[in-house]
């Protein structure tokens, strides 16, 4: 059994998840961690329960989703894996601060360890994460899915009643859309984990989220 632990982080209260299961092995997504109580308390649970971090993992390559990802390396060696088609994102997290949120970073970010290949699966413990492209809120946006658990880690792309934005570099409504449907074909009963708001389901999401469709 996967169990999954929610962290919301920084000015823009981003959502970063830690997943894990009985061998312990552990699965970092979004470690948008800016402040360093939120810092402190992703690795506090890290290591009091005894995880074992295997995987940095990024939906896609907005500044708040990896604030954290310095302290994430420092600590336990890994380096983010994201999709290729997000590289340049990720190769101008400093400058995406600054144009979005007037900030200034002090510290080096590391570099992508992994980009990820079309149907990867991404292995922790006994458990495997699916990687399903979902562009349109960036072109290289994905959701992470578990089939045996029925849960998915949808990133910006859909929230609970809405979507993410397409107005920033790399935004398309309608791949936005044409990624909706892909992930429709998920059963109803899969819990949807966003990088921002509650959580949801897809049946739930499909009877009130006027994006969605089957």
């Amino acid at each position: 059994m996967v169990e999954v632990k929610r962290f919301s982080c920084n000015m823009l209260e981003e959502n970063c998840y830690l997943l894990w299961d009985e061998t312990k092995e552990c699965v970092i997504i979004d470690c948008g961690a800016y402040y360093d109580v939120e810092r402190e308390a992703i690795v506090k649970f890290i290591k009091e329960g005894g995880l074992k971090p295997v995987h940095l993992l990024g939906t896609h390559g907005h500044i708040d989703h990896h604030f954290g990802i310095n302290t994430i390396y420092d600590e336990f060696g890994l380096s983010p894996e994201v999709s290729q088609k997000d590289a340049d994102l990720m190769n101008s997290l400093p400058q995406q601060a600054m144009d979005l949120l007037q900030l200034t970073v002090g510290y080096a970010f590391p570099e992508v360890k992994h980009y990820f290949q079309t149907k990867e699966k991404i292995k922790f413990g006994t458990h495997e994460l699916q990687v399903i492209e979902t562009p349109g809120h960036t072109r290289g946006g994905v959701t992470f899915y578990c089939e045996e658990e029925k849960i998915a880690f949808t990133g910006d792309t859909l929230f609970r009643g809405s979507v993410g934005r397409t107005d920033l570099p790399g935004g398309n409504m309608f791949q936005l859309i044409s990624s909706l449907r892909e992930l429709s074909q998920l059963p109803d009963e899969t819990i949807l984990y966003s990088g921002h708001g509650p959580q949801t389901t897809l049946g739930f999401e499909l009877a009130h989220n006027p994006y969605m469709d089957r």
